[in-house]
């Protein structure tokens, strides 16, 4: 069985570079990643219900689901290890109209994200749990983009080099939790 190579990719995300992954790639994610969970998520979408505009350009961006602890000294970030990646799904189609092109976290995803993953040639990525010290290693830089009340999980941008992830469900709608699931299952 031939070896799958490690696929570099740099942020922000073009439409034919998301396209090009497939579920089960392995990636290393070099450039800007925006960070935000469940409470950032709501303010997003409350911000364009209201006629308001986003606090960045989501075009091309990939957004990672992740709380970091608290920086030691000397380091940019604390742990970043994958949140739960459901708790946004019912406000992941929207931000994928406007272009987002990938979501870091964990988990599997509702029906509705995966279509719109389809329908805007975007990605989802997993990310490794329990290795939340190791992810850390990957970040060169963390500043707070806006919701610095939500503290650690406010909307926050990382500079990332080889950011270690998994294509989980591509821009086809392959999904490799399934795919991984038939493959070692007793029929």
């Amino acid at each position: 069985m031939a070896e799958k190579k490690t696929i570099k990719i740099t942020t922000p995300l073009t439409d034919a570079a998301a396209r090009s992954l497939k579920a089960g790639d392995s990636v290393r994610i070099t450039g800007p990643i925006f960070t935000a969970r469940d409470a950032a998520h709501k303010r997003l979408t409350e911000t364009l219900a209201q006629g308001g505009k986003l606090p960045f350009d989501i075009k091309g961006q990939i957004i990672y689901y992740v709380g970091p602890s608290p920086a030691k000294p000397g380091q940019p970030i604390g742990s970043a290890g994958p949140t739960t990646s459901g708790r946004m799904d019912k406000y992941s189609p929207e931000l994928l109209r406007l272009g987002m092109k990938g979501m870091i976290g964990k988990g599997s995803r509702a029906q509705e994200v995966i279509d719109a993953i389809k329908r805007y040639g975007a990605v989802y990525f997993a990310a490794i749990g329990g290795a939340a010290a190791l992810i850390a290693q990957r970040v060169k830089s963390y500043r707070v983009v806006d919701y610095e009340d939500l503290a650690s999980e406010a909307l926050a941008e990382m500079i990332v080099e080889d950011f270690p992830a998994i294509v989980v469900i591509d821009s086809e709608g392959n999904d490799y939790y399934k795919i991984g699931f038939k493959k070692y299952c007793r029929e």
